[in-house]
């Protein structure tokens, strides 16, 4: 018998002020899926594009696509879950409600001692930074890499993912505190984005004036061109986001002149391609957060009610680390 619980509805698509809190029904897990009392949900760039209809969506629906709770009901056939158990996930929209259901497949166990908050806050951004530094450009001992946005929730997280492969970091950010985090996680060199004429210069001069070897940025339309001439020949850009808008065709002819470079627009989907993969990525980010090795940084959390102001937020880069919903 179907129930209702309060979440967060997109009713069309539209900037921040389309958000609304409403009762949506939610049927009992069907076959592989299991229903959770959701603790918290992450706030996410994905959120805002599928809002705005960059991502084309139906609506109306249940946003947000990540977060992490304890099981309680199962659906026919699941196994490997049992009701009490504390599971967090990355995928799946309708993420934003006080009770869910998931399909257990999508589920990543949290181990004893990680607080469910924290669980939420770390499987986007932490499995999004896990595929950037292994596998789209497999960072290793003696790696320059250029991190923008260093203080935001994947900023924060490749820093310090960069740092313990042996690699060495220049961060930007927008302001002297942002920077100053990005210093306390082991960034070998600051710049601040806002204070300097030309970015590429000031990166390849920390740098021993030479070009890094890849560039993580989540930045976009803004940082772009900046990112490009910062690279060493044959030098990897790595574009995993559009915090200030999306990137504008570019002439290729730019890859060849700036070093036979290489750039790549990579997502988290394509990097969770099985089962095995999303556990892999998963339990390792989790087991580092439970071991200590990797710190998660929750900014701010804010009840389904206040969603608008946490994405507005967001979106104006007024934020550090990772925002959470809490329904």
């Amino acid at each position: 018998m179907a129930s209702t619980t309060p979440a967060l509805v997109v009713p069309r698509h539209g900037d921040s002020s389309v958000l609304e809190v409403r009762e949506w029904d939610v049927p009992p897990p069907g076959g592989g899926e299991v229903q959770v009392e959701v603790a918290a949900v992450g706030v996410n760039f994905i959120d805002v594009y599928q809002r705005q209809g960059v991502y084309p969506m139906d609506t109306p629906y249940v946003a947000c696509s990540e977060g992490a709770g304890t099981v309680t009901a199962l659906g026919e056939g699941v196994t490997g879950v049992a009701v009490g158990d504390r599971v967090a996930w990355g995928s799946g929209l309708g993420s934003a409600a006080k009770v869910a259901n998931r399909a257990v497949d999508s589920l990543v166990p949290v181990p004893d001692g990680v607080d469910l908050h924290v669980a939420a806050a770390a499987m986007l951004q932490g499995m999004t930074a896990h595929y950037l530094v292994n596998s789209t450009y497999a960072v290793g001992p003696g790696t320059v890499a250029l991190v923008h946005a260093a203080a935001g929730g994947v900023g924060q997280l490749l820093v310090q993912m960069v740092k313990a492969k042996g690699g060495r970091v220049v961060a930007t950010a927008g302001s002297a505190d942002k920077l100053e985090i990005a210093k306390a996680l082991g960034a070998d060199a600051t710049i601040n984005y806002s204070d300097v004429d030309d970015l590429a210069a000031e990166v390849r001069k920390a740098n021993g004036d030479n070009g890094v070897d890849v560039a993580y940025d989540g930045v976009g339309k803004s940082t772009f061109d900046a990112s490009l001439a910062s690279l060493r020949p044959r030098g990897m850009m790595v574009l995993f986001g559009g915090a200030s808008g999306q990137v504008p065709p570019f002439d290729l002819q730019r890859l060849n002149t700036g070093g036979s470079l290489f750039v790549t627009r990579p997502t988290l989907g394509s990097y969770l391609q099985t089962r095995e993969e999303l556990l892999e990525r998963g339990t390792s980010v989790l087991g580092d957060i439970a071991a200590g090795r990797l710190a998660i940084d929750v900014g701010g959390r804010y009840a389904l009610s206040d969603a608008a102001t946490a994405y507005d937020d967001l979106e104006a880069r007024r934020t550090r680390g990772k925002l959470l919903l809490v329904p």
